[in-house]
């Protein structure tokens, strides 16, 4: 707060600022991060660049991605004594559905120093763009082995939420369908400043490599997942017929959820992840068509 009042800097709204200000807090989140000199670490939202330094003691290179001038030329000066952080000032997503190339590139570049090389997401994610930015990294090919970060805990309810319960939605079975996802810390608004009106919590996610080699195609289930519980009250039988109508005919719909053993009156909040990944499977087979691309969001 002192530094914010010596540069007559004022936090964004906006933006979703709100600065994780406990040293025990950041200390764990670099901690969980399990970080070696082969990690490549992806961090978006420096802030002032605090969590930044202690990840550069620890991996083998930091990209930090910082939106705000003000911000960024606090990180600069925090940084300046680390030779293995890449510093950029620009948004880290194209839009919802799409990384920014530069970061993309960057992030690229750094991996290709050494084959050994991993990328990993540690921060303290800025709440307004924390969906996308874990979406997007999940359906991109990237070497990705971990994310630490900390986000809102009604989000990451929606992550590990299970079938019919009310947080359960795309989200949940996008992340479940291929990776393990713990909520490993609640944190209250006194760690942060300003303080938010709501509680956060720290996720861990990490690849699971066997349940996405059971997913025939990732962007058409993206796809699908988007669309059908977008409309998750309707009976998901509608919701398909609505959905494929150019490609599926209603008996072929029919023939689908019979085969599944599904009754005509299921909702998409009732089906498990297994469940989904076999339906969008079985669709993909018989449509041929993928709906998605390699990267997008999934709300």
């Amino acid at each position: 707060m002192q530094l914010f009042e010596e540069h007559g800097f004022r936090p964004r709204t906006d933006l979703g600022q709100n600065f994780l200000i406990d040293l025990n807090i950041i200390e764990f989140v670099v901690r969980e991060g399990e970080l070696s000199g082969d990690d490549v670490v992806l961090e978006i939202g420096a802030g002032t660049g605090g969590m930044t330094s202690f990840l550069a003691q620890e991996a083998g290179h930091v990209i930090s991605v910082e939106v705000d001038r003000n911000m960024y030329s606090l990180a600069s000066e925090v940084v300046a004594p680390y030779e293995n952080v890449t510093l950029l000032n620009q948004d880290a997503l194209k839009n919802k559905n799409h990384f920014s190339p530069a970061v993309l590139d960057a992030v690229q570049e750094q991996l290709a120093v050494d084959p050994n090389r991993r990328l990993k997401l540690v921060a303290n994610l800025p709440y307004s763009i924390a969906t996308p930015v874990i979406a997007n990294l999940v359906a991109t090919e990237l070497p990705w082995i971990r994310m630490v970060v900390t986000i809102q805990y009604e989000l990451g309810l929606r992550m590990i939420a299970p079938p019919r319960d009310s947080h359960y939605g795309a989200l949940a079975v996008w992340l479940q369908s291929q990776c393990f996802v713990k909520m490993i810390k609640k944190l209250g608004p006194t760690v942060f400043w300003p303080r938010p009106k709501v509680d956060s919590a720290v996720m861990r996610i990490s690849p699971y490599f066997q349940k996405r080699e059971l997913i025939a195609d990732r962007a058409y289930l993206q796809d699908y997942l988007r669309r059908s519980f977008n409309m998750r009250r309707k009976l998901l039988r509608s919701v398909l017929c609505g959905m494929y109508r150019k490609e599926l005919s209603k008996p072929q719909v029919d023939d689908v959820l019979a085969a599944m053993e599904l009754p005509e009156t299921v909702r998409a909040e009732e089906l498990t992840v297994e469940q989904h990944v076999d339906l969008a499977n079985r669709l993909f087979a018989i449509t041929g068509v993928g709906k998605g691309a390699v990267e997008g969001g999934t709300g």
